[in-house]
């Protein structure tokens, strides 16, 4: 059997390396073909070009590598045509994966399954209709999805989100961690200002900024900062001059796994957290880390956004949950001040979240099988 793969940003990795994974369990000789990043790379995935040239978000951001993607838009979809695999599946990053998807549709009746699917319940529910001319069979994260895609003619299966599987850090991988970052004792703030470049650069000096008043009642609290590989030198340009002598986690020099531990002993150590909004959020509350999400959009990105999003809530915590617990600084309120306010909040009452973040991760099937061999056994039964 072979599958061609495509992913765009870390989360869609994450999402592909676990359906690899699983893939892989139940169809041993497998081949794979694609586009993706560390964590598919260490499935077995040879990636065409470097999937950071994806992870682009906004439509200004877009416009100057316009081109760009475009090509590699039409390299891909070509790469599926003369590879003729059993199955194409497409992960997130719907601007670049549904184009691929529609010439792929457009030339060949190979099969194309998306995995992630579009947040129609809280914007553009036309999405669907328009999805389902190329889309064949969805895989949802979020329990409430399947009739959305359902209503627009494809097959869809609830999988979970693999960060339900993870491991919970231990006390002795906290403690490695804090060796490893010369932390000792010391209490420490994490700081998130997201994965692609733009948002690091919108984001981070005012997350700065924020840390800076939050910490003028904390001087005995450090700030960590979990980088993704592409993004260490922009993110420690961004927070040379931040308080709290800042630690960047640099994942680079070591393995896929080392890394992801690491990073999951970062989160679960930690106080509070102040990350950009996203699927963080489940990281984080996988590791019960209380949290404030903060986010701006560029201006003209942000004009519409506004006149089309129709939540009051933009983090998966408070969805899944069905709460509104996690406080959110976003768009006009995404300020030094606001943001210190809300950090103060949450430290002062840590346990206010602890249901919430217990509650989403039961809702997205932690206890149950792993979301990566469920997706893919949903996967294999599409086809059969």
């Amino acid at each position: 059997m072979r599958v061609f793969l495509v992913a765009g940003e870390p989360s869609g990795d994450r999402l592909g390396g676990a359906l690899m994974e699983g893939l892989k369990t139940l169809v041993p000789d497998i081949e794979f073909d694609g586009v993706g990043g560390p964590l598919m790379q260490a499935q077995g995935l040879s990636s065409r070009f470097p999937m950071a040239e994806l992870s682009v978000m906004g439509l200004v951001e877009v416009l100057p590598k316009f081109f760009h993607l475009k090509r590699r838009i039409a390299e891909t979809a070509q790469a599926v045509l003369e590879v003729k695999p059993d199955v194409l599946i497409t992960i997130d990053s719907p601007d670049f994966s549904l184009r691929v998807a529609k010439q792929v549709k457009a030339a060949s009746n190979i099969r194309t399954v998306h995995y992630v699917a579009p947040s129609v319940w809280a914007w553009r529910p036309g999405r669907a209709d328009k999805m389902a001319k190329v889309i064949d069979h969805v895989l949802a994260l979020l329990p409430f999805e399947p009739p959305y895609m359902e209503r627009a003619g494809m097959e869809c299966d609830f999988v979970g989100h693999p960060v339900v599987n993870e491991p919970i850090a231990t006390e002795q991988e906290i403690a490695h961690f804090r060796g490893t970052c010369d932390l000792n004792d010391a209490p420490y703030v994490l700081a998130l200002p997201g994965s692609r470049r733009g948002e690091v650069d919108r984001l981070a000096p005012v997350f700065g900024a924020a840390l800076s008043v939050f910490l003028q009642n904390r001087p005995d609290m450090r700030v960590v900062v979990p980088s993704v590989a592409h993004m260490v030198d922009a993110v420690s340009a961004h927070t040379r001059n931040w308080p709290g002598q800042t630690v960047v986690l640099d994942p680079r020099d070591m393995p896929t796994d080392e890394a992801q531990a690491l990073k999951r002993a970062a989160f679960a150590g930690a106080e509070v957290a102040l990350a950009a909004s996203g699927t963080v959020s489940l990281e984080l509350a996988a590791q019960a880390t209380p949290m404030v999400i903060a986010y701006n959009l560029n201006w003209l990105t942000r004009q519409i956004a506004q006149r089309m999003v129709k939540l009051d809530t933009v983090t998966l915590v408070n969805l899944v949950s069905d709460t509104r617990v996690v406080p959110e600084c976003l768009l006009d309120d995404c300020q030094p001040d606001r943001i210190a306010a809300a950090l103060n909040g949450v430290t002062a009452q840590p346990d206010t979240q602890q249901q919430a973040m217990t509650t989403t991760m039961d809702r997205l099937g932690r206890g149950g099988e792993a979301p990566g061999l469920r997706a893919a056994r949903a996967v294999l039964r599409g086809m059969s």
